[in-house]
């Protein structure tokens, strides 16, 4: 009896375990300043009608967090500039060429929090038959979003099998199963994420010379072709102290 209690006992810590790995996938720590119970931010429209029905998804499928409220409202720029609004996300799409991407996220971060945000998609490659199709507008706009508030990959590898998540590299958006929305992993995560409130402190930009992680100067980098063997994240420094960091969501055929 013993034995069993024992075994039964190991399992339980097995699976706990696994739930907790799946669901460690925060982006460096960076999160939004959170003084209430939940963290409403204005998601700023640049996006055109092709694309609104998935903006709006991802809305709604982010506001299922009890940490989490997204409003839509008029964008604050257009979708070839696509520039930042302090305090806020701004989505934009535009053909913005061969460059590799379906999708950017880029935060703007000081002293671990982020104070401004953008989502970009390329219509570039969702103008092609490939990729034009309601799966991977879901999956690219819903990553892209949740990127803007501290969310991370739960897997990088685009052969594996889906794990249900729109923060899981595949190419088959639809699978089964399907990744075109979150899963409860991502609810958990942003729960860690902004399990407290705020009055300073945070993450810390990604280590320059790690793998996967780049650093750049100037404006924003294109991040063309060229730049893919750099890896899908990217730090800039900024003038008077913090830094623009950029993830890059690569076409899986490169």
């Amino acid at each position: 009896m013993g034995k069993v209690l024992a075994l039964a006992g190991v399992a339980l810590v097995s699976v706990a375990l696994v739930g907790t790995a799946l669901a460690n996938h925060s982006w460096g720590s960076y999160h939004w300043p959170r003084t209430t119970n939940q963290v409403a931010l204005n998601v700023g429209d640049n996006v055109g009608s092709g694309w609104d029905t998935y903006l709006n998804e991802a809305i709604a499928d982010w506001n299922v967090s009890s940490v989490i409220e997204l409003t839509k409202v008029a964008g604050g720029t257009s979708g070839s500039t696509c520039a930042p609004t302090s305090g806020r996300i701004e989505a934009c799409n535009a053909a913005y060429g061969n460059t590799g991407w379906l999708g950017i996220a880029q935060i703007w971060v000081k002293r671990g929090h982020i104070t401004q945000a953008l989502t970009k998609v390329n219509d570039t490659y969702f103008d092609l038959a490939q990729y034009n199709t309601p799966a991977w507008r879901r999956l690219v706009m819903c990553q892209e979003i949740a990127h803007d508030f501290g969310l991370d990959h739960q897997d990088e590898n685009f052969s594996n099998a889906n794990l249900g998540s729109c923060m899981d590299y595949t190419s088959d958006p639809d699978g089964p199963p399907s990744n075109e929305h979150p899963n409860a992993h991502d609810y958990e995560q942003l729960e860690t994420i902004y399990a407290h409130l705020d009055g300073g402190g945070g993450g810390k930009p990604c280590n320059p010379n790690k793998p996967g992680c780049q650093t750049s100067t100037g404006n924003a980098p294109p991040f063309s072709q060229a730049s893919r063997a750099n890896g899908d994240v990217y730090v800039d420094a900024l003038p008077g102290g913090g830094h623009r960091i950029t993830h890059v969501f690569w076409t899986p055929l490169g």
